[in-house]
């Protein structure tokens, strides 16, 4: 990691997707320095309208952006709709990306994901990996527009000398997660599905496929924290990887997760459904000899998601 400091005291930072799950961990963390926040959300601009965007951009004149919003989803949502997620996506990073361009914004956050990395990638997937092998065909399409981001952000870097950078989250979860049953990703489906069928007094938990992938997980304030970190201090093209250098299978999750929960029942398989890629611990070398490191342990942000989501559901 090259030698870079950026000062963020008194600077403009926008949060484009400021009440999704990352775009509101971000502002949270942000509030904390000693800066203007500013967090964008659908009401603010739409981002699939590029009027919009370059709208609220000019307006804002930030310092800094990150954007934080995209089209996300589950592997069954990722394979059944390739073409809203490949488009959706490459409307908002483009229209986002040019914008900024255009109002000279000196600092850019481009967040992708551990799926850009290869189905296959050798584990723990350093940012060497990418572009080395077939993607996993389940969210193909998510994958590719966040690779393109990236290459958007290296292009805009060689050819208007922009500090610009590209970071990539492994599995996260926390506050303000998508906890629907057909669209959101494993674990807060998991935390669903345990809570609900406690209260019904159900006899099982369906979980999908075999339960032997393996998946890492990091709650979204430690990836907020590690954002703000790179923000600050890296200023190098290609993929930053952030993770929490640990991974678990799906069936000790669950276990995890029944736990928590205290449901009794038993856990059963659907083998209809997709495992999704084998294994997917990326390499958290590069931020770790930096200086950052996660600090909310697996077990502890699950008993802390799982009180708010309960919360949230009694609201």
């Amino acid at each position: 990691m090259s030698q870079f400091h950026w000062d963020i005291t008194n600077k403009k930072v926008l949060v484009l997707g400021g009440n999704g799950l990352v775009g509101a961990a971000l502002t949270r963390r942000l509030k904390a320095e000693h800066c203007e926040v500013f967090s964008a959300t659908r009401r603010d601009a739409d981002l699939l309208d590029p009027t919009a965007v370059m709208s609220l951009l000019a307006s804002v004149k930030p310092d800094a952006v990150i954007l934080a919003a995209a089209k996300v989803g589950g592997i069954l949502a990722n394979r059944d709709n390739p073409v809203e997620f490949l488009e959706t996506n490459l409307l908002i990073q483009l229209n986002s990306i040019r914008a900024a361009n255009a109002v000279d914004v000196g600092r850019f956050v481009f967040l992708g994901s551990s799926c850009i990395y290869p189905k296959y990638a050798e584990q723990p997937i350093s940012e060497a990996s990418l572009m080395t092998g077939p993607l996993e065909p389940t969210n193909e399409a998510y994958a590719i527009a966040k690779i393109v981001g990236i290459r958007l952000i290296d292009s805009y870097r060689a050819e208007y000398g922009r500090q610009w950078i590209s970071v990539m989250p492994t599995n996260l979860y926390g506050p303000n997660d998508n906890f629907d049953l057909e669209t959101s990703h494993v674990l807060p489906a998991l935390l669903r599905r345990f809570h609900e069928a406690k209260m019904a007094d159900a006899a099982s938990v369906m979980i999908w496929g075999t339960g032997h992938a393996r998946r890492e997980f990091m709650h979204v304030d430690d990836c907020a924290d590690a954002i703000l970190f790179l923000l600050r201090h890296y200023n190098d093209a290609g993929p930053v990887n952030i993770g929490a250098g640990k991974d678990i299978t799906i069936n000790e999750l669950a276990q995890k997760v029944k736990a928590i929960t205290g449901f009794e029942g038993e856990i059963v398989h659907d083998f209809t459904k997709p495992d999704g890629t084998p294994a997917k611990l990326i390499d958290n070398t590069r931020l770790s000899q930096a200086g950052w490191h996660p600090k909310i342990n697996l077990d502890d942000g699950l008993n802390s998601t799982y009180r708010w989501y309960v919360k949230s559901v009694e609201a």
